[in-house]
């Protein structure tokens, strides 16, 4: 297995690779928030973007997007998982991609809705995300300048504790 830095630069080199893409339809937002695991908060930041969407079906009243992002969630200082195999002393980065979901007409109230899954990357191991790999899956509201998300971040309980992080976020986005 690669070191954690490699495994970073690597993720970050995808990244802005996927960002050099033809861009004329990419929508970028960057996003900020807060982010629990149980009841310890801690500050959450993240890049995303978006995609040109991509019709499902005849109908073309569901579409998916590809969508990438770069997070970043802080640490936490909590005494009993202190000397724990999986503990809170590290902010975590972490590189996701995946897909954006829209259902309806281009001119329905309730197309700003949409649903995100995606998979990720981190670079650190923590009490709620206890693997290097993590699915993460979001719910929110995009206007033309403005989101409202909620986003959870876990591995499924495949590996560890699986508290998993679930945070609220607000993002300010343009179209490139």
């Amino acid at each position: 297995m690669l070191p954690a830095s490699s495994r970073l630069r690597g993720a970050l080199t995808l990244l802005l690779t996927l960002a050099a893409l033809p861009a004329a339809a990419a929508h970028v937002e960057v996003q900020g928030g807060r982010s629990y695991m149980d009841d310890h908060g801690a500050n959450t930041a993240f890049v995303e973007a978006t995609f040109a969407p991509h019709a499902i079906g005849r109908s073309g009243r569901l579409d998916w997007s590809p969508d990438i992002s770069a997070g970043w969630i802080d640490n936490r200082d909590v005494s009993r998982y202190r000397n724990a195999e999986f503990d809170t002393r590290h902010s975590v980065a972490l590189l996701a991609a995946g897909a954006r979901f829209h259902y309806g007409a281009p001119d329905a109230w309730y197309r700003p809705l949409f649903f995100s899954f995606q998979l990720a990357g981190t670079n650190h191991t923590t009490q709620a995300l206890s693997s290097h790999y993590q699915f993460v899956s979001t719910l929110g509201w995009q206007g033309e300048h403005l989101s409202f998300q909620l986003r959870h971040v876990s591995n499924g309980g495949l590996n560890g504790p699986n508290r998993g992080e679930t945070m609220a976020l607000v993002g300010v986005g343009f179209d490139l």
